[in-house]
This record gives C-alpha cells, structure tokens and sequence, in this order.
C-alpha cells in the first residue's frame, strides 16, 4: 500500500496494513487521520510502552500511578497530591514564547482532569550555548511565556532548573512540572463508563492550531513553515475560568468523567475514554463551537487549540452542571454520547465519517527497536589535567559558567508567590516548598544532569534519581513519589536507544532499591538535528515530590548563628568526569565518572532525615553539581554570610585540591551544627557506617579555603556575588 493515495500522515508501511488487517478493509482519510495522531510517539508511547514496565509504581502513598492524568498520592486526612510533568520541546523550539506556555497550559489540565486544584508548576530547561544569539532569543522567550502564562492564571512558578549544552543547540528541552491537591472522594478518571451519557465539550473554540501537533512532535525537528501550524495558541484567561469553572462542576458530584484535550485533540480524547471505559461514543461534528469556518472533519478531529476539556455526564446532570459554565461566561456544547458499541463513530452532516473500533485506536503496535553500546563509551580518556596554577581565577571562573551560575535572571521573572503558600521560594534551597495544610507541606524538586548521563547512562541516570531525593531531604521531607521524563534522540538509532534502555533499567534499580515509586512521567524522542542526525545526550529530567509534617521540621541552604559548625555528611572521591571543573578546562569527555552507591546514598539519606528529626541540623544542602565549592557558596549566599573550611578534614582519598572543592561525588550533604552536638552526629553516623567531619565553621563576610595551615582561597562574599550573580545576566545581554 503507497502511503500517497491517504492524508499526510506519519505510519509505516506495516502499521498501515496492521490497521487494514484489524478493519477488513481500507480505512478513509479522517480515520486514517485519527489513527496517525493516536499513534503517534508522544501520544502511544509505542517505542517505550515495553520498557516502562520495569519502574516500581506501587508505594505506601500510591492511589494512583502512570496510565492516568496525573499521578495520586494520599498525603493524610482524606488530602490528596496530585503530580505530572510535561514537554513541549518541539513547538519552543518554533515559537518559544506559545510554546512555553501551552506547555504550562497543559500540565496544568492534567492535574485539573484528576479532580484537583493546581497548586505550583516547576520548570526544567535546556539550551545551547548563549554566546549564540538565537539560543539568548529562545531562552528569553521561553521564560516569558512560563512567567506570562503562570502569573495570569494564577499559580506560583515555585522553582526549577536551568543548564546549557551545545547538544540543545537545534533542540531545546523544555519540561514543565505542575502540583495539586484535591479531596480523596472528588477524584474523578477520564473513561467514559456509563452508557448514555452525554458528552460535554468546555472551553476554547476548535480552530486550526496544533494540527498535526503529537505527530509533529514524534519526527525530529525541522523549523518549516508547515511546523508552526502544530504550535498551539496559548490563553491563560480562558485557563483560569475553566479550573473555576471545573472546579465548582466537580463539587456537585454529578460528572462521571473528565479529560482534557491534549496531544491529538479531540481524536485522542474520545478514544481514550472510551478505552478506558470498555465504551463506545458517537460524535456529531456540526455540534462542536469552532474559531474557523470551512474547517474539513479531519482539522476539527485533529486541532490541538488548548483551553478545551471534555466532560461526561448524565443526560439529567446537565441543567445543574452547565450552571456552574455559565457563572464563569465559558462556552460548552453538548456533542455526542456514550454508546456500548467500544467504536469511536464520527458523524458529519447527517453521515456515518469514522467508525473505529477504540481498541484499535488507542493500541498502537510497540516496536522493539534494536540496542547497540556506543562506542565512544568505551574510549573515554582517564587522563587528569595539570593542576591550575592560578586557585582563585580557577574557582571564580567554574562557579560564574553558566550552568552554575546563579539563576535569579529566571525565577525573578516568575511570580513564586501568587496564593502566599511558598514557604521555601525558588534559590533557597534545592527544593521548593508550598504549604497544603496549616502544619503540612510539599517539597518539590526536578533535576538532571546531561553531562553525566551521557558519559555513563546507568550511573548518571540513577544519579539524577538520588540528587532530586537529596534536594528534597535537605528541606526536611520525606520523598514518597517521583516523576520521570525521559528525553533522547531517534529511537531508530541503535545508539540512542540503547541509552535509553540503560536508563530505564539505572532508574527502575534505583528506585526498587530506596523504595521510591514512580507514579508518572513522559517520553521524547526524536530530539536530534534532522540534517546532521547528531543526538542530544541522554537527558533524563526527575523530579520528587516529599511531604513535610510541622513547621518545625522545615530546613534550608540558609546559615544561623546559633549552629556554627560546617560538618559533611559522605565521601569524597576522584569523581570530576562530567564536571563543571572539567567542562571549564575542556575536559568533558575525560576523568571518572560519579558512581551511585545505592547502599551508601539510602544511609546518607536516613542520616539527613534523622538528624533534622531530632533538630541537629540547622542549614542543609546536598553536593552535587559543581562539587563543595558551589554548594558552600550557595549557603553563603542565600544567607550573606562567609564561611571557612580546611580540605584536610574531609573525609576522602584525594590528594589535590581541585579534587576536593569540584567533584561530584554522591551520597554527600553539606550541614550546620551546634559545637555540643557533634558527638550525637557520630554515634548517628555510625549507625550509618557514613563518615561525617566538621571541616569548618560559618561566620564574617568571606569565603575562606584552607588545607591544613596553606590558605589557598580567600574573598569577599561581595565580590564572588559579583562574578556569579551577574554573569547570567552579562550572557543574556551579550555581553560576554
């Protein structure tokens, strides 16, 4: 079958005559439109749907895990928290500033689709390099479409996490994690389930926009013309009238089931409630609000137009559901019911234009595809470089890079604070921190690190896993779930694909060991250059979610006078492969890379919370990228306070000083004391087996780096600020 007597559509030739093999008989244009879309990579998961199997779901706190619209987790007293992360890579990468804040957009009516309010949103970002200007242009208009869109509608951006790669230089990454809370007995799922009832289109008009988006977004990129037709329009204000509007809907009890319409449209939608729902619906195009006149069936069938949701009710429910639409002024229309046939039936016109049975749409056929190591995994270089001769013009010029640099330039474009719930704001710590209940919070973290995944995909993988755990201790919670976003190039290519598969299997190990489940996540492929075929590294981006009980318990990166000793918690190995140090001297494919001890980082951890339970730690904060050095200077910062520490006391078999201040080793937490409570620490830490030291106190306004008696760093909080503050902003305004 030649794929040019249908539609534009992505299928292969095998998946055509699956479809006619299940049909008996050939399908038409609009059908063969709806399959495209549902078939899509980002829409099936068709590439992955096989691997993802092996990450742990099942925990204490799991209601809910992957296969719904968000992740759920009993936090206690009938509250539940609700969590997603999304993508928009594709569409930012063609209009950063729409796609950014549809991506925003999204998540959020994926919490709200659950039953539950949308609390906060995190952002997790990826670019080039920024001495290249479209890369300057992308991030500036990627950030004021998050802020745009989150300060309209009225949730805090909390936090995230920004770095930069030559690999993003024809892809950016842009993921977006979204919160909410809601009440146990309001859940609601997205499956049409009781036949006759009717189905109920909320919202923004179908126009044209994000045709052919979730297949756009399962091709690599190419910046066409016809691209831009898949990027969807943004509308914040319409957004926050449907979560009011959805919300007061939802508290009268009578809607059977809720989706919103996402990738693929209102084409996905219906086949995936009625999957679920063991159903079948039939639709009446003439009944759906439209933007556009002379749209073809196939367009409404499609569009991606955001703001749209689909709710399912009975027949008698509508006078009093549509009450609360019209308090708010939103559009709705009544456009079709469920049926027991378990086929998606499309009229048009007075005539039958798609008759497919759910089973078939909402099923893609997986693909195994094959797995090759790559190569360069096994010629990487141990070498070390010749130690710098000059320590202070080396540690100013690794903390002011741009991916340890500081970030305000983002998050004070963000309004952090909208609901006055943000009780640990974005740079205070690894993890943010929002209030839920008068003495109960949630601690959200989302971390990657490229550079390590890409030069060892199990440990580095696994090791995104333990830091966003670590970023999420420090505050002083305990982590109960995590999300995954899994983003690499082709999965075609052998290469990338058996990355992934390492990945996977890194982060199902870990999380199976330290007992954290997965309760949902994301795939991306095909984020590669389409011309050159170059991958980006393997970027797995996790973000975990722990609750904290009492205020009292609550930690951050910043110091307080009455606990004045500097003690760390873990080893420090000759681990700068992947590192800031090493990138800075151009080393980034040499050295050893961090291994995670999965044992000694479930100690490390226990340590942490364990200490914070009984109040021996004031300030905490993990070490991670960038080694000590950047963690001390993200204590001394946030607190506009100096410190001092000696190298010698450090727990460790490194014998040179750049060793010490830039690896990045795991399983390692910086922390403050009380003199007369470190013998308590070591007995704790014995009963860890994890080294702890004091290796220095906190106090004036300089950093000050001694090893033994030989005083190799000392400077003025002021004037490192000066370098590590700016120099962000210096590259966003080309100046650097």
């Amino acid at each position: 079958m030649s794929k040019t007597e249908f539609v534009e559509h992505s299928l292969t030739d095998n998946e055509l005559e699956y479809v006619e093999k299940s049909l008996n008989r050939k399908p038409n244009n609009i059908e063969l439109s709806m399959i495209d879309a549902q078939w899509s990579e980002h829409c099936s998961y068709k590439s992955s749907k096989s691997l993802l199997k092996l990450l742990p779901t099942k925990g204490k706190r799991v209601l809910f895990g992957p296969g719904y619209e968000a992740g759920v987790l009993d936090v206690d007293n009938g509250q539940v928290l609700t969590m997603h992360i999304e993508s928009h890579n594709h569409p930012s990468a063609i209009d950063p500033y729409g796609g950014a804040a549809t991506g925003v957009g999204g998540v959020l009516r994926d919490i709200l689709s659950i039953g539950t309010r949308p609390i906060a949103v995190l952002d997790s970002l990826r670019f080039g390099n920024l001495t290249n200007p479209n890369n300057r242009w992308l991030l500036q208009n990627v950030v004021r479409g998050i802020a745009d869109y989150g300060n309209c509608v009225g949730i805090p951006t909390i936090g995230g996490e920004l770095s930069f790669d030559t690999c993003y230089d024809t892809n950016c990454l842009v993921d977006v994690v979204s919160i909410g809370v809601g009440k146990k007995k309001q859940l609601i799922f997205s499956e049409a389930k009781n036949v006759g009832d009717i189905l109920v289109l909320l919202g923004n008009s179908t126009g044209r926009d994000g045709i052919h988006g979730s297949s756009f977004a399962s091709k690599d990129l190419e910046d066409e013309p016809t691209d831009r037709s898949a990027v969807q329009i943004p509308d914040p204000f319409i957004k926050k009238l449907i979560i009011e509007g959805t919300m007061d809907a939802l508290s009268t009890g009578l809607v059977s089931g809720l989706k919103d319409l996402g990738g693929g449209g209102l084409a996905c939608c219906l086949s995936e409630v009625s999957d679920m729902g063991k159903t079948g619906v039939e639709v009446d195009l003439e009944k759906i609000h439209l933007r556009e006149s002379g749209m073809e069936p196939y367009e409404v069938l499609i569009s991606e137009s955001q703001e749209r949701m689909l709710f399912i009710m009975h027949p008698d429910n509508f006078d009093t559901i549509s009450k609360c639409f019209d308090k708010y002024n939103l559009q709705y229309s009544v456009i079709g019911k469920v049926t027991d046939t378990k086929h998606v039936v499309i009229n048009s016109n007075g005539k039958v234009i798609v008759d497919l049975p759910t089973e078939l749409i909402a099923n893609a056929p997986l693909i195994h595809w094959p797995k090759t190591k790559p190569k360069y995994l096994d010629n990487q270089s141990i070498s070390k470089p010749e130690l710098p001769s000059d320590i202070k013009e080396t540690i100013l010029k690794v903390l002011s890079s741009p991916n340890l640099a500081n970030k305000s330039w983002v998050f004070q474009q963000y309004d952090h604070e909208v609901g006055t719930n943000t009780v640990v704001k974005p740079g205070e710590s690894g993890a943010s921190v929002i209030r839920i209940a008068p003495d109960k919070f949630i601690a959200i973290s989302v971390d990657g690190n490229p550079s390590h995944c890409y030069l060892d995909p199990y440990n580095g993988s696994a090791g995104v896993v333990a830091e966003a755990m670590r970023n999420v201790i420090s505050v002083g919670a305990e982590p109960i779930a995590m999300l995954d976003h899994l983003q690499f190039g082709n999965p075609s290519n052998s290469d990338v694909f058996w990355t992934f598969n390492e990945t996977i299997k890194s982060i199902s190990d870990f999380c199976s060991y330290i007992g954290l489940p997965c309760v949902g996540g994301k795939v991306s492929f095909y984020n590669e250059d389409a011309k050159t075929h170059e991958a980006i590294k393997p970027s797995p981006v996790i973000s975990v979610a722990g609750l904290i009980k009492g205020e009292h318990n609550l930690r951050t990166r910043k110091f307080n006078n009455s606990r004045p000793l500097l003690v760390m918690v873990g080893e420090t190995f000759d681990e700068l492969g992947g590192s800031e140090y090493y990138s800075s001297l151009g080393f980034e494919q040499s050295g050893f890379n961090p291994k995670l001890n999965f044992e000694l980082e479930k100690h490390a951890q226990k340590l942490i919370r364990d200490g914070i339970k009984v109040g021996l730690f004031g300030a905490v904060n993990d070490c991670s990228k960038g080694g000590l050095i950047h963690s001390l200077l993200q204590m001394c910062t946030v607190s506009d306070m100096g410190a001092s520490i000696d190298l010698s006391s450090i727990a460790t078999n490194c014998k040179r000083w750049d060793d010490l201040l830039f690896s990045e080793s795991h399983s390692r937490f910086l922390a403050t004391i009380k003199n007369e409570n470190f013998n308590n620490l070591i007995n704790i830490a014995r009963n860890h087996d994890i080294p702890v030291s004091i290796i220095g106190s906190i106090g004036g306004h300089e950093l000050q780096i001694f090893n033994k008696d030989d005083n190799l760093f000392s400077c003025d909080l002021d004037y490192i600020r000066s370098y590590v503050y700016t120099s962000l902003t210096k590259l966003m305004d080309g100046q650097i």
